[in-house]
């Protein structure tokens, strides 16, 4: 396992452009698998999460083509995977197997979709039971883990209430909506992030989106439309522009990432606590706002985070925490206990880490309490398999006195190889 260690910093400075966005990637592979013609992906996200999904459509005999820079996915229509009683690997990938659960539903045969070790300890009853409803058979371990078995077949149309918002429930419900007769309504008590929404109108589909109801019609076939430019992501560039608002004298900015307004939580929170973050361009593009952004330090105060905004933010939450430890007086998240089924239970890692490296925060059962600003004197923290954490101590390592170890760092790849990459070109050593 390889360890990384990111030593102080005097601050951030340069152009950047963030990888392809993970979720519109995972998107278009798969509605562009359903379409019939070719679908071409530019500057998509490098991570193995996204490779997984490709896996997973190769396994089903789409035939895709990957270079360097596209992915070109060659389309067939609804009914067109073949059974090859292969098992869908998903990988680390919970958006790989939860919109792939909702195709599969509605395809006729009985597949099976499974992940590494910490995805096959990731809740998926929030899936089982509206794809339950809609006539799918599926099987899980203890009702609730992967593996998966999905019997699929015929579907009927439902109306579905998320109890909690979430992009992929939502997702995989309207993706088994495209094969079932009648029209498919799901209702989201908040908003979401709504790429499906925008590629299934891009791609033809029969839907329709007004206050908080999202309807479409199934059994009508879907029509590739060329190339796209996949957007960067806000999720990954969220790390450089906290690093920009935390480092004296920083100034940075971002080009070409995705401004869509249910994944710009990260920029409304750090404006909230005062920090200086400019739009200088915004574009449309297939529905998604694209725009370049500039981000400088700030002095920032603390702010409280709960139930109408954690779905905007809460990939960049363990952000939040560093934010908060730097900001003048309390930060509190709360409305935040989905943290505790993702990759790992992020709330204790969050806190686990913080702690390892010198600073004071509170744990509670659905997020936590800082309260800044504080010194961060460094140490050594671990990644618990996660990404995200690897991301967030590292530029918690900018901050430190001593800076901060990170141990199995080669996660990052899940959905950033380059990141230390990046990272080591934009920073200027303290």
């Amino acid at each position: 396992m390889a360890k990384t260690k990111v030593v102080p910093a005097r601050r951030i400075r340069g152009e950047y452009v963030p990888p392809g966005d993970k979720s519109i990637s995972h998107r278009l592979a798969i509605l562009g698998s359903l379409a019939h013609g070719v679908t071409r992906i530019h500057h998509y996200c490098p991570g193995e999460d996204f490779r997984s999904t490709l896996q997973c459509l190769k396994t089903l005999c789409v035939p895709i083509r990957v270079s360097r820079d596209t992915v070109e996915i060659y389309g067939q229509g609804l009914y067109t995977y073949r059974d090859t009683g292969d098992v869908l690997d998903a990988g680390n990938s919970g958006t790989t197997i939860r919109l792939l659960a909702g195709v599969m539903a509605g395809q006729p045969f009985t597949s099976c979709l499974t992940g590494d070790d910490s995805l096959r300890n990731r809740p998926m009853r929030r899936v089982i039971y509206p794809l339950s409803l809609m006539g799918a058979q599926v099987e899980a371990r203890k009702g609730n883990y992967p593996p998966l078995i999905i019997r699929g077949g015929p579907l009927r149309p439902i109306r579905y209430v998320l109890p909690v918002a979430s992009a992929q429930v939502k997702s995989a419900i309207l993706l088994a909506g495209l094969f079932a007769r009648g029209v498919t309504e799901v209702v989201e008590p908040v908003p979401s992030r709504n790429h499906t929404e925008h590629l299934l109108q891009a791609y033809g589909a029969r839907i329709d989106v007004a206050d908080g109801v999202i309807r479409v019609e199934g059994g009508h076939p879907l029509r590739a439309f060329g190339d796209y430019v996949v957007p960067g992501d806000i999720s990954s560039a969220a790390y450089f522009i906290v690093a920009a608002v935390l480092l004296p004298g920083s100034d940075l900015v971002v080009r070409n990432v995705n401004l869509n307004e249910t994944r710009t939580g990260i920029l409304d929170v750090i404006q909230r606590m005062g920090g200086r973050i400019e739009v200088l361009e915004r574009r449309r593009v297939r529905g998604e706002w694209v725009g370049d952004i500039r981000v400088r330090h700030s002095p920032l105060r603390g702010t409280r985070i709960g139930r109408d905004m954690i779905g905007r933010v809460i990939d960049e939450l363990p952000l939040v925490a560093l934010l908060g430890s730097q900001a003048e007086g309390v930060t509190v998240v709360r409305n935040a206990r989905e943290l505790r089924v993702k990759e790992t239970d992020r709330i204790a890692a969050i806190v686990q880490n913080c702690r390892a490296l010198g600073m004071a925060i509170e744990e509670k059962p659905d997020g936590f309490i800082v309260e800044g600003p504080q010194r961060i004197r460094g140490g050594t923290v671990q990644s618990f398999g996660d990404h995200r954490m690897v991301m967030t101590f590292s530029i918690a390592g900018l901050l430190s006195q001593e800076g901060v170890e990170i141990e199995n760092s080669e996660v990052v790849g899940i959905s950033y190889p380059s990141f230390f990459e990046d990272l080591h070109r934009l920073v200027e050593p303290a």
